[in-house]
This record gives C-alpha cells, structure tokens and sequence, in this order.
C-alpha cells in the first residue's frame, strides 16, 4: 500500500511549505513540508524540491507501517497513520500504545491514541491537537475521501500525461 492523495493532503496541511530552513516548534530545522533529515540554516529549496523531499521522506514512514503493523487497514487508516508516523517519527510509533492496540485488532482503541499524542516539550500545542483530530478522524473514516482536482506543478503534469495518453489511444 501506498500513501493516497488523502494522506498527502493532510501532511501538505498541517506542515505547511517553507522554502527556507527554519526552527520548528521543537527547536529542529525544517524545510519543505517538514523534512528535517539533513537540514542545515539558510537552506533555500524550491515547491518541486518540496515535493521531492516529502515523498522520499514517506518511504521511511511506509517501510515502518509495512515494517510494525501486522493488521489490515483500509486506505484512510494508512494515510492517517502516514501522517501521524511522519510527524512523531517511526521509533515513538513502534513503540507507542496505538501500534500495540492496533496489532491486537482494536482499531477504535488505537484511534483513540491519537489525541495522547499533543505536546511537544511537555506543553499541548493548538496546532497538534487539529492534527491528531484531523488523523482520528480519517482513521475512523470509511471510505476514502472523494479526490479532487489537483492543482500547480501536480495538475499541470496529470493534464500532460492526460493528453499524451489520449494521442496514443490509451
């Protein structure tokens, strides 16, 4: 399984972009959307450089699903734990309660781990506690969230697939 455009969206949200390294809340210097392997201060990327971070950063964050998670999940469970893995990283969810609860077969009991997972440094903070709601809740969902029409360099590059595929017949 891979991460779907509900996961992607949900990352996309709460990291946000950021062109230039920067100090997040936790005091680790970030880019793109949250990449914080190998970031340095004055680092500058572009959005296409955003985008290629985040998606070899989810190879780490699927390989520790495939890796720790022994029970099937639906595509929104994936997703929503892609987002949760990619911000709290692979070893505190390998060895947090969610995966234990998980493996058991308790999805309501790991969905409701998510909101344990709101402090940073010890304090709660506003924009952790939205993620986690947000995660619970595509964890609890379904089906998968309806796609939209992807916008910028991702639009631009389906539409010209699109049309190299309707010249060829396909």
């Amino acid at each position: 399984m891979k991460i779907g455009i509900s996961g992607i969206a949900l990352i996309k949200e709460f990291e946000g972009l950021r062109l230039e390294a920067y100090k997040c809340p936790a005091g680790v210097w970030t880019i793109g959307y949250g990449t914080t392997r190998n970031i340095k201060e004055g680092m500058r990327i572009t959005e296409f450089g955003a985008e290629y971070l985040l998606r070899e950063d989810l190879n780490w964050v699927e390989d520790t699903i495939l890796l720790s998670v022994k029970v099937p999940l639906t595509q929104t469970q994936y997703d929503a734990l892609c987002s949760f893995i990619y911000n709290v990283g692979g070893g505190a969810f390998r060895a947090s309660t969610m995966l234990r609860l998980l493996n058991k077969g308790d999805y309501e009991g790991a969905k409701g781990q998510f909101a344990r997972w709101n402090k940073s440094d010890g304090k709660v903070l506003a924009g952790l506690v939205r993620r986690r709601e947000a995660e619970a809740e595509l964890f609890a969902t379904e089906a998968p969230l309806p796609l939209e029409k992807p916008k910028g360099l991702l639009g631009a590059l389906l539409g010209l697939l699109r049309a190299i595929l309707a010249k060829r017949g396909a």
